[in-house]
Order: C-alpha cells, then sequence, then structure tokens
C-alpha cells in the first residue's frame, strides 16, 4: 500500500458489447491530493468514474477505501465510502433554497428543523469560504456558487474522495479562480480529489498529479511538475516526442492566388468566444486541438447550427447574413455533424430517403422531390461512394458507421456545396473508409470545392489539410502551414508553445 493512499483501483477491466472499454487500469488517490484524470474523447475516463461511483458493475479488479476492499454496487454504496461526485451539469434543485439544498434526501433531523438546518448550511458555507446563504434560492446564484454548494453538501456527507467533472466548462476566469481556492482548502483537509478536465492550464495550475488514459489502457502516472504540457499531449495522442515528424507526404496545396470563399470576421455564437476565419475557394482546411478546445463549436458557428450572436461574414467578396442552417445551405454549405447518430442519420428512414434530405429541404417541402429522381440520386451515391446496402430502401440504421457516414456524405454531395465542412467524418469507422473519405476530400479540393476537415487523429488532419488553425480552450492560439506543419508544432503550439 502506498504511503497515505486513500483510494486504490488496481487491474480494472470492464466490457461492454463487442468493445473493451477498459484493460488492466490501475489508479492512485491519496489524500489531500488533487490529481488530474486525463485522456482523449473514449480514453476510457468516464468509464472509469462510472465503476467508481457505483453506475457500472467492473468486470474485474478491485477497489480499496482507505486501505480497506470494498465492494461498490451502486451510487448509494459509493457515497457509503465517503465517495462524492460533482458533475458538469448542476443536479440540485434550483427552486429550493441553498440549505435545502444541501440537505435534501437526507434522513436527518436537521431536514425537520429549519433554524438548525439553515445554522449548519451556514457554518459549512463559511469554513469553506463559499459567497451564498443558507436562506437565498438556489437559482439566483451563479454557476460556479451552485457548483460550490454541490461540493459543500458533499463535504458535510463525510466526502473522503470528491470527483469533480468538468466543473469548469460553464465558469468565467474569476469564477474559476473561486472553485480552485475552495478545491486547495478541502485538499488542507485530507480531501482526495479527482478532476477531469479538458482544459490543460486548469491542470498545471491546480493538480499535484496526472493520470493519462488513452484507448481504455493506462498510459502512465505522474507529478505534474515533471510532466511538460507538450509531453502531456504527446502522452494523451499517443505518439513519443522522439517519433514526431510531419505525416504529410503531399506537396503543400498553393492558395496564394484563388480566390478567398468564405471570410468571417469577429464571429461568435452562444458556444463560441469571437473569432476570425476563413477558407480559399479549393483549401482544404481544418481546426485541431484536444476535445473541448471549441473546434466543434467554431464550425456550429459558421453553419449557423448554434445561435450567430455577433460577427460579420462575407461569401466571395460579398456580405451575407447566416444565422441559421437554412441561410447556410442556400450559400452552397454543408456541414456534416461530429454525432452522425444525433445529428446526421434518421436511422428509421432508408439510405434513399437520408440521401435526399438535404436537397428536399433547400427545395422546400411544397416542391417534393419524385419517387424517380430521388432513386436516381440515391443510385447514384450508392455507386459513387461504394455505400454498402442490400438496397436503397435499407433503413440507414441498419448500416454499418462507415457506411452511414457515406450516406450522409452523399446527402450533402447532392447538394453540390462550394463549402463542406467536416467534423470528425471518420471517427468509428474502418481504415479503408478511412482512406477513401480522405481521398474524396482531396479530390473535392482539387474540382474546387473548399472544406474544412477536423479529426481527432492528428495524422489524418496533417495527410488531408494544407493549413491548420489550433484551438486551446476555445480561443484560436496559432495557425500552421508549410515547414510548421508537422505533429512536434502541433502538439507543442496545443500545449502553449513549450519546448
Amino acid at each position: 500500500m502506498q504511503e497515505n493512499c486513500l483510494l486504490q483501483m488496481r487491474h480494472i477491466d470492464k466490457r461492454f458489447p463487442g468493445v473493451l472499454a477498459l484493460s488492466n487500469v490501475d489508479f492512485t488517490l491519496r489524500k489531500g491530493e488533487i490529481h488530474a484524470l486525463m485522456g482523449e474523447n473514449g480514453a476510457g475516463k468516464s468509464t472509469l468514474i462510472k465503476i467508481l461511483t457505483g453506475v457500472y458493475q467492473m468486470d474485474g479488479g478491485e477497489i480499496t477505501v482507505d486501505g480497506e476492499k470494498v465492494v461498490i454496487r451502486s451510487p448509494q454504496d459509493a457515497q457509503n465510502h465517503g465517495i462524492s461526485t460533482v458533475y458538469q451539469e448542476i443536479t440540485l434543485c434550483p427552486n429550493l433554497t441553498v440549505a435545502e439544498n444541501m440537505f435534501i434526501g437526507r434522513d436527518d433531523s436537521l431536514w425537520v428543523k429549519h433554524k438548525d438546518r439553515e445554522k449548519r448550511a451556514d457554518e459549512i458555507l463559511g469554513k469553506l469560504g463559499i459567497p451564498a446563504r443558507s436562506t437565498q434560492q438556489l437559482g439566483s446564484c451563479s454557476l460556479a456558487v451552485q457548483q460550490m454548494v454541490a461540493i459543500a453538501r458533499a463535504v458535510d456527507m463525510q466526502c473522503k474522495v470528491l470527483i469533480l467533472d468538468e466543473p469548469t466548462s460553464s465558469l468565467d476566469d474569476k469564477e474559476v479562480n473561486m472553485l480552485f481556492d475552495l478545491m486547495r482548502d478541502l485538499k488542507k483537509q485530507e480531501v482526495g480529489i479527482i478532476f477531469v478536465t479538458h482544459f490543460l492550464e486548469q491542470v498545471y495550475e491546480v493538480s499535484d498529479r496526472i493520470t493519462v488514459l488513452r484507448n481504455g489502457e493506462l498510459v502512465g502516472e505522474y507529478l505534474t511538475e515533471d510532466l511538460p504540457q507538450v509531453e502531456l499531449v504527446a502522452k494523451m495522442i499517443g505518439k513519443e516526442l522522439d517519433e514526431l515528424s510531419s505525416l504529410s507526404e503531399f506537396e503543400e496545396k498553393k492558395t496564394e492566388n484563388k480566390e478567398v470563399f468564405y471570410e468571417a470576421s469577429s464571429l461568435s455564437s452562444s458556444e463560441t468566444v469571437p473569432f476570425d476565419f476563413s477558407i480559399h475557394k479549393g483549401e482544404v482546411n481544418g481546426f485541431t486541438g484536444l476535445l473541448g478546445s471549441g473546434r466543434s463549436e467554431s464550425v456550429r458557428a459558421i453553419f449557423g447550427a448554434d445561435k450567430v450572436t455577433g460577427g460579420a461574414v462575407k461569401i466571395k467578396g460579398e456580405p451575407v447574413k447566416i444565422t441559421k442552417p437554412i441561410d447556410a445551405m442556400r450559400h452552397g454549405i454543408g456541414y456534416l455533424a461530429e454525432d452522425r447518430k444525433r445529428d446526421g442519420i434518421i436511422a428509421e428512414l432508408s439510405v434513399r430517403e437520408n440521401i435526399i434530405l438535404a436537397l428536399q429541404v433547400m427545395n422546400g417541402f411544397f416542391k417534393p422531390i419524385s419517387r424517380s429522381e430521388s432513386e436516381a440520386f440515391a443510385d447514384e451515391y450508392i455507386k459513387v461512394l461504394n455505400i454498402k446496402t442490400a438496397s436503397r430502401e435499407t433503413p440507414v440504421g441498419s448500416l454499418s458507421g462507415g457506411n452511414q457516414q457515406k450516406v450522409i456524405l452523399a446527402r450533402w454531395l447532392l447538394t453540390h456545396p462550394d463549402y463542406l465542412i467536416l467534423d470528425e467524418p471518420t471517427r468509428g469507422i474502418d481504415v479503408g473508409t478511412k482512406l477513401e473519405i480522405q481521398k474524396l476530400v482531396l479530390k473535392l479540393a482539387e474540382d474546387g470545392v473548399s472544406v474544412t476537415f477536423i479529426s481527432s487523429e492528428v495524422e489524418e488532419m496533417l495527410r488531408t489539410c494544407s493549413r491548420l488553425i489550433v484551438m486551446r480552450d476555445r480561443h484560436i492560439v496559432g495557425e500552421l502551414k508549410g515547414q510548421d506543419l508537422n505533429q512536434a508544432q502541433v502538439m507543442k503550439t496545443i500545449a502553449g508553445g513549450e519546448a
């Protein structure tokens, strides 16, 4: 047993149908420690946390708390062992008072005696330095204070292990500092804190150790001070620094003499800060950065998928207004969303019906595409994209992920876009289909279509794009092209320019 050890998870395995989500993962949390749990999307962070909190049952391994082996079969079991979680989304009741939220659902005489309950709540709030009164309605507090009230509730329930799951994603800088002060106070009280976040700078500001997961496996545990940001990025993505080199074997695609197709100045949405962006005719560029950096939110703003709150847009040099997707579509912009199941396919409809959907929306539903036309369109793109389906009338939900993605590509190609935005078009599909999509992107560019390409796989971005916009913490922090277009430089820029 390691010195000062509070929690140990050893040899944790978790399987889902067809997927090994966690394989032989170890995790150790010490008393009075803030421990960052890091990894890209699909690394296994959420699965590990859900096992620790009793949402999932592990298939192998063991958990010890304070040196005692425990079995956690439910969230109540976790709570009984002093393990509490505060999620990104506030799970308290905004219509109740702060005190009522702190004691709701607890078999405690304080719940009956209002004055005693409020007195106890004020004591806890004061001890933790939380700027709230027990009698005020929770909904009147800022998001940061609501997060702190959730933490105060956990602390008063004799919490030993506190899990903070993306607690800062909706907070401004001042609120983040308030939360960090509270975390440091809890650390002094020997509470062990597991900090899950995508914000690298925050990890280095507040954490003592870092555990990195990748593809369901443990990469390693490190003292924060011994792990430079650029090395952390390398471990999360899966390349060692001495292996990094430019993977692009294509000649740089020249854009200097081509017209700018799309240009935005200070574009902002409900999910982004203002940013500038442009793309040339026939150019393939991309947004890169870790998950949560703002890359998807940026392209959603371009397409009008999120509420546009400011900025000016020009297409071919002429001012245009794009505030919703149909505006973008009518100006020749197509968008393949990151989550194909939620925002892409309509699983119950056929391949044919999914392919014609965008064109039908552009035509208007009072001008329906005839059955013969839709069949001809579907047959054409099934052949062009080599979509493997029993027939054009097969429900698209029964196709493989790669073929579903091809159907969505066909939908947008049928509109003959001038500018195509592809957000994670190759996620979760086989290598062969990935290469087909990459070749298609380059062919579209040769034909004059502008393409913005986003992928979690940096190698794929380097093979496909001639220019990368690098994002961190929702801000554009660099732009790479030419000789700087290599994986080492991408990682250094994401990490803040460290060597």
